[in-house]
């Protein structure tokens, strides 16, 4: 089973590239973040042409998750249960492959940060964190609940100093705070794994660079995209890779896909 995961910073935008991105690779099932788009303007044709019905919570202009797959695919939760949300950041599905049942869910964490014109204002990071706090009851939920669990997108957190070009720049903002990091790593902690981390314990594995003049060509990224995996699907995990080479192409998004392949 392959599964990758992409914030494709506006689907419409950048449908081309995502996709010859998924005629090239052909994964079982795709993450996508922030679509920017409601449900009448998703292009749901599109995906079914490269052979993917999807399906999506979607926002206008802002936010916005999907989960595109190849084989029979059900909705079981839109945005995480029990927190009232205006925003579409989670959404989480039933994926059959053969005989075999996976969860998966795309998020899209908040950035937490204040707004450049009020610099005092917590309200996001208020608001971060106590969606990171039902995060971590919901995965707690998937992890004793079911087998085949996969939690993947842009989580908007800096898990270590290696994760980002410059730590000391990063001091203070939302993504590399103490109690953010201390969630993810508390979920790590709890049963789920990273799968690119466990594979590459000394790569850098930046999965998001600036459209600044030069952070690409640089390499001024962050890791701040991951796919997480439950304990059985980690037993069964053969490969997990960030494809630069996406980033590259015209019309891209910030991040790139990071893709992670299991044994059936």
């Amino acid at each position: 089973m392959k599964i990758a995961t992409l914030n494709i910073n506006s689907v419409n935008a950048r449908i081309n590239n995502i996709c010859a991105w998924l005629n090239q690779n052909n994964p079982d099932i795709m993450l996508l973040q922030e679509i920017k788009t409601e449900f009448n303007n998703f292009p749901f044709f599109d995906f079914q042409m490269q052979g993917y019905q999807a399906k999506i919570l979607g926002q206008k202009s802002y936010n916005g998750v999907a989960v595109l797959s190849k084989h029979q695919l059900k909705v079981t939760a839109e945005n995480l249960p029990d927190f009232t949300d205006t925003n579409a950041r989670y959404l989480e599905c039933c994926v059959t492959i053969g005989k075999a049942e996976y969860t998966v869910a795309s998020l899209y964490l908040p950035n937490g940060n204040p707004p450049t014109n009020n610099p005092t204002d917590t309200a996001k990071f208020e608001y971060k964190l106590k969606w990171m706090d039902y995060l971590l009851a919901r995965a707690e939920y998937l992890l004793h609940n079911h087998k085949n669990v996969i939690l993947g997108g842009d989580f908007n957190v800096i898990l270590t100093p290696q994760d980002v070009f410059n730590p000391q720049m990063f001091e203070g903002d939302a993504l590399f705070r103490p109690e953010v990091k201390n969630r993810l790593q508390y979920l790590l902690n709890s049963g789920w794994t990273d799968t690119y981390r466990t594979l590459y314990p000394d790569n850098t594995g930046y999965t998001f660079w600036d459209y600044t003049a030069g952070s690409f060509k640089n390499d001024l990224g962050l890791r701040i995209d991951y796919i997480l995996s439950s304990p059985a699907l980690t037993d069964r995990l053969k490969s997990c890779t960030v494809d630069r080479d996406f980033r590259t192409w015209e019309k891209s998004s910030d991040h790139t896909v990071l893709t992670a392949e299991f044994e059936d």
